[in-house]
Parts: C-alpha cells; structure tokens; sequence
C-alpha cells in the first residue's frame, strides 16, 4: 500500500485546515469579548455541518467519475485520465489561488472576520445563524480544495483521504494549542513554510496534469485511424514517448525510479518523474517563475500578523 500519496494531501488540509480554525479561534474570542460564549455552540454546529459537506462534495465527484467513466466502456481509457487531467487544471487554479489572493488578504483576516461577528450580533434574532454561516462558508472553502485535489488523482484510492484527515487532525490540534492551551506559535512561520510547500506539490501538479492530458490523447489517438494526428509527437524507435509532450529530457529510471523511496517520496510531494518531457519541463518552470514568484512577492506584505492573532487568544 503507497501511502506516499496521503503526503500531498496532508500538507494541503493542514495548511488550509490551521487557516480555518483562526477564522474558528478568532470568532470563540470575539464572542467571549462580547459576553456571547452562548453562540459558541453554533461555531461548533458550523464547523461539524462544514465538513460533512466537504465529506459529501467529495462523494459527488467520485461518483460523478465514475458515471462518466462508465457511459461509454470503450472510451474509458481516454475518459478517466481526461477527467483527471481537468480536476487536476481546476485544483491547479483554485490551490494557487489561494496562495496568491488569500496570502495578500490574511493580514485583514482579523479585521474581516471581527466585522463580520460584529454585524451578525446587532442582528438579535439571527445572530446564531450569522455565526453558523461565517464558520460554514470557511470551513467549506477549505475543504473545496482539497476535495478537489483528491479528485484530480482519484484513481489512487482511499490513501489520498487518509492524508486530508490526518492532516485534518493535526490543525485542530494546533486550533486547541492555540485558543484552549495559550501555547504560542509562529503563525507567520507556519503558513510561509506550508505555502512554499504548496507551491512546490501544485507545480508537481502541473507536471501530473500534463500526462493525464497526453495519456488521454494517447489512447484516444490508438482508438482510430481518424485520431491518429492527434499525436503530434511520437517516436516510434523508443521505448519512451510521448504523444503531445514532445522528446524526453531525461530518464532516470535506473537510478532514481519514482515508484521506490525516496523517488516516490519526491513524486507525490514535488511531481518528480523518472520520465519527464520537454512541454512538462517547461511547464514545471513557468509555473515556478509565475505564480511561485506571485506567491514569493505577496510574502513582502506579511502573511498574517500572528503576535496580534496570539495575544488576541490569549485575552
């Protein structure tokens, strides 16, 4: 069993799942600030009610794979790793995202969230659900992008949720050190090493995306004489090829194979291949001088202000 591939989706939810539980922290404080422990409990019931609804987006796009895999038997084999090829664009594009706009938003996170605690207790008689839907909205968008992470490499089965929950387990442990233990943490420190990571496992991703897209086009190519030209690179003199991918670059299959440690290590986490091509090796660049370089900028103006976040806890 390679629960290597739990690794990329343990960092995913533990970076995603400590962001969530300051938005949960900073809300308990709040309401403790003003004498309204007594919502404390609709925090809880958002929290609950918000990963059950990940749990079940998750459930959907697995099952919607599979339908799709079985409409048409013949076409699974240009279905499946076309399918991964587009979760694996759109987790490419949310992750990043997030990297991006959230890292530049998290030091109004205090004040973001305080305004909106504020405006759902002048509402009296639906302060409750003001709360709940504060912490349902956070706890859901989180939870988002990594069931869409898992999706993209759906067909390495349960391994890659085990991950997201063990990852999962670890932020709510940081969440209790944080707001119930008064330990201090280097909030700031933490989300810069997890987004460095994040870049590095989403650029990997990009690497992935690339071969389920020439796999697909591969298969769909063989399937008729009338696909053929879709493959508009192929070296038939080559046990290595690629359909859309171009030459190889290297192949280091006999001295560093992605499917032993360390190299699997290195392929869940930071899309090592022991058979990389020209478009993934560029690929893989542009995504590193693009958006890691975004990511590397938006760092200058301070991630989140944790002394603030921890001296706020601990009042």
């Amino acid at each position: 069993m390679n629960f290597s591939t739990a690794l990329p989706t343990f960092v995913i939810t533990l970076r995603e799942g400590v962001e969530a539980a300051l938005v949960v922290g900073i809300v308990l404080a709040l309401l403790k600030k003003a004498k309204q422990s007594r919502l404390n409990s609709w925090v809880y019931a958002g929290v609950g009610v918000g990963i059950v609804v990940s749990a079940l987006i998750g459930v959907l796009f697995s099952v919607v794979i599979k339908a799709l895999g079985q409409v048409n038997p013949q076409y699974t084999s240009v279905v499946e790793p076309g399918l991964e090829g587009v979760f694996s664009v759109l987790a490419i594009a949310m992750l990043s995202w997030m990297l991006i706009w959230m890292t530049k938003q998290a030091r109004f996170m205090k004040a973001q969230v305080e305004g909106a605690v504020t405006e759902a207790l002048t509402q009296n008689n639906n302060a409750g659900w003001g709360v709940f839907s504060l912490i349902l909205i956070a706890v859901v968008r989180e939870g988002f992008e990594t069931v869409l992470f898992i999706a993209a490499n759906f067909q390495q089965g349960l391994i890659p949720t085990i991950g997201a929950l063990g990852g999962l387990l670890v932020a709510a442990t940081i969440g209790v050190l944080l707001f119930k233990l008064g330990v201090k943490i280097n909030i700031r420190q933490f989300f810069q090493v997890m987004g460095v990571l994040l870049v590095l496992i989403v650029a990997g991703l990009v690497v992935s995306a690339l071969k389920h897209f020439d796999d697909a086009f591969a298969n769909l190519a063989l399937s008729s004489r009338a696909s053929e030209s879709l493959c508009f690179y192929y070296e038939h003199f080559t046990k290595v090829h690629s359909c859309i991918l171009g030459p190889i670059v290297w192949n280091t299959s006999s001295i560093l194979p992605d499917d032993q440690f360390p190299g699997i290590i290195l392929k869940s986490l930071f899309g090592y291949r022991e058979h990389l091509y020209i478009v993934q090796a560029v690929g893989y660049v542009l995504f590193l001088l693009t958006v890691g370089g975004l990511y590397f900028r938006s760092l200058n103006g301070e991630t989140v202000k944790s002394n603030k976040n921890v001296s706020l806890f601990q009042k």
